[in-house]
């Protein structure tokens, strides 16, 4: 395969390790990502090879930032593949464990208020290019109101919409589930807008995904998160703390928790709904969704009230 490469020595290198591993069953979406940035990243440094010290300097970009549990994620990806580069170039140096360690604490969620969620919209709309306005409006407005994952909306093709039955399949998300969302109707309209703006600024797309680029081609993860940087930037949104900053992923957890609280506030019964909101979000299980549960102060207040006049109604 190397033979047959036109691209660099370490891009060919990529290339087989991803094919080998995927053969063996393996998804490897972080490392199709993260691994061509890495290799890009020791080339503009010179080196024909991995080594320990770049490799830190790659997974600690950008130079300055607070420690995340990104970098142990990244530095995960680079030891996988030095560990496999080794036997085939003995100058591969392998990060040892621990090089990086992970963060002890999940990072604090950025709750969106409504307000913040209209200004991302409203920093979308002004993006020059009119598909592109119109991609990440609706993009953020999608992950707003259905807590999908990031990865999930970009990997949807518009063939995946239901637009009769007002639902969207989510196929081979993570840990190999798929899952149907039903959407409300101002959702579905919203999602018509942009498949009429998307057909007239894009008649031939060269993908069928749902969301594309300027180009007609699936949106690429690092370039949303690099223009969501510059719309949260422009929406004003800056970090409550050194572990709680607005990222992408924390609309995701603003469904989730703005969902709780609607069903504390009805009254409804959280422990049988929770399966519900598990499903919807794609967890493996209803554990992983109760960690929602103290994930804002509203939501403790409540489940706390709700406690006490239990209490209250069994004391003699």
């Amino acid at each position: 395969m190397a033979g047959r490469c036109a691209m660099s020595r370490l891009d060919c290198r990529v290339e087989e390790y991803l094919s080998i591993r995927r053969a063996l069953g393996f998804k490897l979406d972080a490392a199709a990502r993260l691994l061509p940035d890495f290799v890009a990243h020791l080339e503009a440094a010179g080196s024909q090879t991995v080594n320990v010290e770049l490799a830190v300097a790659w997974a600690t970009r950008p130079p300055g930032a607070l420690p995340t549990a990104g970098w142990a994620n990244r530095m995960t990806v680079v030891r996988g593949f030095a560990h496999w580069l080794h036997p085939l170039d003995p100058r591969t140096e392998v990060p040892p464990v621990g090089v990086l360690p992970r963060g002890k604490h999940r990072a604090t969620p950025y709750l969106y208020s409504d307000a913040e969620i209209d200004a991302l919209m409203a920093a979308a709309r002004s993006l020059p290019s009119p598909l592109r306005a119109a991609t990440f409006e609706t993009l953020i407005g999608l992950l707003a109101v259905t807590g999908m994952r990031v990865g999930e909306a970009i990997h949807l093709d518009r063939s995946d919409i239901d637009w009769t039955e007002g639902a969207i399949t989510v196929w081979a998300a993570k840990f190999n589930k798929s899952r149907q969302l039903a959407l409300q109707p101002s959702t579905m309209d919203a999602l018509a807008a942009y498949d009429r703006c998307r057909r007239r600024c894009c008649p031939r797309p060269g993908s069928p995904s749902l969301f594309v680029s300027r180009n007609g081609t699936r949106l690429i993860y690092t370039n949303v998160h690099q223009v969501f940087g510059r719309l949260r930037r422009a929406a004003g949104l800056t970090a409550r703390s050194g572990s709680c900053r607005p990222r992408l992923h924390d609309l995701r957890h603003s469904f989730a928790v703005r969902t709780l609280l609607d069903w504390y506030r009805d009254g409804g019964d959280i422990a049988a709904r929770l399966p519900w909101l598990s499903t919807y979000l794609g967890h493996a299980c209803p554990v992983s969704t109760y960690w929602y549960l103290s994930a804002a102060p509203e939501l403790l207040a409540l489940a706390a009230g709700r406690l006490e006049a239990a209490s209250e109604e069994v004391r003699p």
